[in-house]
């Protein structure tokens, strides 16, 4: 069954560009018509119809992307898994100078724990992973001074581990948490925050990839935590 989601999901992301490559293209060509045809239309009915197609080409952009999402989803699901012992000290201690291009002028506090777990795992697939939850954590701290993002872990003596991503953020209703990790579920608008709501669902085919679970907590403007938890024999202890 999950095969054939899995097949559905690529077929639909990828079959669906064509047609969607048509509109894109040939909706600045009506407009290019109606502004050089019709003339003899009122000043307004012009402006409207070009209105129109300006939301026509904003909306089939955006399905673009959300498309897009589809098909980085069924490439998670699709992809080898090359399993090796990831140190996620070393993989996170590069993530603040690679996503400083998300955060330009801004003060951010990276409070990163010494002393995290190794796991077994995909370093490409685990890399994604934190470069969603931590590029979420950057977004939903836009409006704070400073924006704070604290990550912590630990492994248990059966060898499970668990680390937690804290941000100081906006936050939403912890009623709504479950919702948060179905494809282009989003709990703010559009004006407020960018984005396809895909980063989530992405980060929990990452982690059930690697026999994990994933959830999320939050309190309305004082920010969310995100944790992640590694099955029994998934991690070393970390060295002292």
């Amino acid at each position: 069954m999950a095969a054939a989601h899995d097949e559905f999901l690529h077929a639909v992301s990828h079959d669906l560009r064509a047609p969607l490559r048509h509109i894109v293209s040939f909706g600045p060509l009506v407009r290019e018509l109606v502004e050089d045809e019709a003339q003899g239309l009122p000043a307004g009915a012009r402006a409207e119809a070009c209105s129109f197609l300006g939301t026509m080409d904003q909306a089939s952009r955006r399905m673009g992307r959300m498309l897009d999402g589809l098909l980085a989803l069924s490439r998670i699901a699709r992809a080898p898994l090359h399993r090796a012992p990831v140190d996620l000290n070393e993989l996170l201690a590069g993530m603040p100078s690679a996503l400083a291009g998300e955060a330009p002028g801004r003060r951010v506090e990276w409070r990163i724990a010494p002393g995290l777990p190794t796991v077994a795992g995909d370093a490409a697939l685990l890399r994604q992973l934190f470069n969603e939850l931590l590029g979420n954590a950057l977004k939903f701290t836009r409006d704070r001074t400073p924006a704070i993002v604290e990550i912590e872990g630990d492994v248990a003596g059966d060898g499970s581990a668990r680390l937690a991503v804290r941000d100081n953020g906006t936050g939403f209703d912890p009623a709504r948490a479950g919702m948060l990790f179905g494809v282009f579920q989003r709990l703010h608008r559009d004006a407020d925050f960018d984005g396809m709501g895909v980063g989530l669902a992405k980060a929990r085919a990452i982690m059930q990839r690697h026999r994990g679970r994933i959830g999320i907590d939050a309190v309305p403007g004082e920010g969310c935590t995100v944790v992640l938890a590694w099955p029994p024999g998934a991690a070393d202890a970390p060295t002292p």
